[in-house]
């Protein structure tokens, strides 16, 4: 392959996934607690060096380097903007760590808290999975008695009080993404200290997705992409008008 179209298909290859990552963010824009993903990118060597066929900075034809390459997805885990809903059992984390809720058996981390209560007075998300309390169990109440929600993630009834589970990771790093608004921990997490559980009801934390910036990264992308795939029509039509010379002169 000529090297200028190896170049532009790589450079092509990066902006479809570019592309892809912005096209999730829109997506999401009205999905609450979602948080945004960056795609990476990184300068990629020649394809000689690659192969271990020459070195860097040897300062042949081969260290004219080789474009660009997409390295990874990253979460901005930035919180978002608060939404005031009205809806008591919509909940919100003002300060440090994430809601706790159960999937097929797994513990998962989320910073949505669109909650309400099903029939059987369990507390559940908006994908009817089970939000822990303290104790690790889903939290269930008597769904014909009044409740109230406590600003420390406390929910009374009755005398009795049910703590919501609020667990913060060792780090970011320790998460990745299972889905929409939700987060799986590769780490033990730990409980958000007693001083620091500070929940507010009637409001939601929104998207951090900016719609007016996604779609401007997205027209900017899209332009990129299109340049790249001209570079790699222009280089066949070189290539093939060469290719014609050639047989008219043999």
């Amino acid at each position: 392959m000529p090297y200028g179209m190896y170049i532009s298909a790589a450079g092509a290859h990066v902006q479809s996934e570019r592309m892809r990552v912005l096209a999730n963010n829109l997506a999401n824009v009205d999905t609450a607690g979602f948080k945004r993903e960056l795609a990476v990118f990184q300068a990629r060597a020649a394809e000689a060096i690659e192969r271990g066929e020459d070195t860097p900075a040897s300062r042949s034809i081969n260290n004219v380097g080789g474009g660009v390459q997409f390295q990874e997805t990253v979460t901005d885990y930035s919180p978002g903007t608060f939404r005031q809903t009205g809806n008591p059992t919509d909940l919100a984390i003002t300060g440090e760590g994430y809601f706790l809720v159960e999937r097929d058996g797994r513990q998962l981390l989320t910073r949505a808290g669109n909650f309400h209560f099903s029939t059987d007075g369990r507390l559940v998300t908006d994908q009817d999975l089970s939000v822990l309390g303290t104790d690790t169990k889903p939290i269930v109440i008597d769904p014909r008695g009044t409740w109230r929600m406590t600003e420390t993630g406390a929910i009374e009834q009755g005398g009795n009080r049910y703590y919501l589970a609020l667990v913060q990771p060792q780090s970011t790093g320790d998460l990745v993404k299972a889905g929409g608004n939700l987060f799986s921990p590769l780490a033990a997490v730990t409980p958000v200290a007693p001083d620091k559980r500070h929940v507010v009801s009637g409001q939601l934390e929104q998207s951090t997705v900016v719609p007016s910036r996604e779609m401007m990264e997205l027209i900017e992308t899209s332009r990129a992409f299109e340049a790249n795939v001209r570079m790699i029509q222009n280089h066949d039509q070189m290539l093939g008008s060469l290719v014609n010379r050639v047989l008219r002169v043999s």
